[in-house]
């Protein structure tokens, strides 16, 4: 699709071929009926998993209040539906280990009353109380990361931010969620972006959408001027919704080694995040539902259903039609950062964007055979690191290597494996290397 558009990019980054998403970016949002049960893992959220204020055998309404944040880095959690908690205990999670999670089964009514006031003058409330209802309604970064809304909204006085930045590129391949949700609704995530704009008092507020989303610009320019809000047209590259490669593209700014965006005076929210910011303030609900894309070639029907968090990865599928061949991977997220599932009893959470079965002869493993070095990761990596170098390091123990070289400063978006013609397990030995330095330092400041 062509267009006379000023289009923004940044250094870096990949294309992949084939990238999925027609698959499921022309099927609209699908609701699903109530099932049976629901497991809210909950540890849904970067930090502390909050603490459940519910016990096994108590009713609960729907929109009711299950598990609290325990402290600043921590989020709460509400019930999906209306039932009985039926087992409060350890499920196996989305990485692989077991987790706990609140087991709700569903009386058939999904009954409960909206718990928060509507603030229907939300452009002239008090920051303070729209930070509030941020921190009431559990929200999260609904891109991946699952880091709280709130804290990434509470600026040190000594830091300035000037800009406001929305994640709407949806950079991985096959999913289409934040797609379908800025074309379906495309006031709730610009109306969603302006309360965030008065939370931390910034008129410059910026939409990033990838160019191959016209549709979603152009519905989401119908708000913009009414709300005060810009769209930014992007390059279709990956990963160009990573906060790093946002800022950089929209911007021209760098936001440097060991800071955050703040320190580039942005501060960057998921497009999801604003529509579910929109629903706590204009609807007084919580998040405890959330559209997933769930795709692959060999899914009967993919698309995008707006799914209750608990719900299995099995029904999921099922509510998709099921598949057609034996699926050689089940994959939350995408292909490029998501991960491989070891069971499709795992449930949604809200960092779940999509379910990605990918067919048994492309689940292919990485083999660690010698570098070759040709430098073609280095020529993809958005954070100009040298994944080579890195990975050899590791390999070889020489974890005080990567570290100087900035391994830190990998956001395993899987750029260089993709590239890499020996298919060597770069950002597995990345996530290696991070999760021993991250040892060392909790060692050391137990000393």
């Amino acid at each position: 699709m062509k267009s006379s558009r000023n289009v923004m990019t940044f250094y870096g980054g990949i294309h992949p071929n084939g990238d999925g998403k027609r698959l499921s970016c022309f099927n609209c949002i699908q609701s699903v009926p109530l099932l049976e049960k629901y497991n809210v893992i909950l540890a849904q959220n970067a930090g502390k998993a909050p603490i459940p204020v519910v016990k096994k055998g108590d009713q609960v309404k729907k929109y009711q209040l299950i598990a609290k944040a325990d402290g600043f880095v921590s989020a709460n959690l509400h019930a999906p539906t209306s039932g009985i908690v039926s087992a409060i205990g350890e499920i196996q999670g989305t990485m692989g280990i077991p987790t706990m999670a609140i087991e709700i089964t569903s009386d058939g009514e999904d009954a409960g009353s909206a718990p928060f006031e509507i603030i229907s003058d939300w452009e002239n409330a008090d920051p303070a109380l729209l930070k509030q209802r941020v921190i009431d309604a559990g929200l999260v970064g609904m891109g991946g990361a699952s880091f709280p809304t709130h804290v990434k909204l509470s600026i040190p006085p000594e830091k300035q931010v000037d800009t406001l930045i929305l994640n709407g590129a949806e950079c991985e391949p096959y999913l289409t969620a934040d797609h379908r949700l800025m074309l379906e609704f495309p006031e709730k995530v610009v109306r969603g972006a302006a309360m965030i704009g008065r939370i931390l008092n910034v008129s410059n507020i910026v939409i990033g959408v990838e160019i191959n989303k016209l549709d979603a610009v152009e519905a989401l320019e119908k708000y913009t001027a009414k709300y005060g809000v810009n769209v930014a047209v992007l390059h279709v590259r990956y990963p160009q919704g990573s906060e790093k490669q946002l800022i950089n593209a929209i911007t021209g700014r760098t936001v440097k080694s060991g800071t955050l965006p703040m320190d580039a005076g942005c501060v960057v929210q998921n497009v999801a995040t604003c529509a579910a910011l929109d629903d706590a303030v204009m609807r007084g609900i919580p998040l405890v539902e959330r559209v997933v894309t769930v795709t692959g070639e060999i899914v009967a029907k993919p698309g995008n259903f707006r799914f209750k968090i608990g719900t299995p990865a099995l029904e999921a599928v099922r509510l998709a039609g099921g598949v057609t061949a034996e699926p050689g991977k089940l994959v939350f997220g995408g292909p490029m950062m998501g991960f491989a599932q070891r069971s499709f009893k795992v449930p949604i959470g809200k960092n779940t964007s999509g379910i990605l079965l990918i067919p048994q002869e492309k689940a292919f493993n990485f083999e660690s055979s010698g570098c070759i070095r040709c430098g073609r990761c280095v020529q993809g990596c958005p954070m100009s690191l040298i994944p080579c170098l890195l990975s050899t390091a590791i390999e070889s123990g020489r974890i005080d290597l990567a570290a100087e070289n900035h391994v830190m400063d990998c956001m395993e978006c899987g750029s260089c494996a993709y590239v890499c013609p020996d298919h060597r397990p770069l950002v597995q030995n990345v996530r290696r290397a991070k999760a021993e330095l991250r040892r060392q330092l909790n060692s050391t400041k137990g000393k």
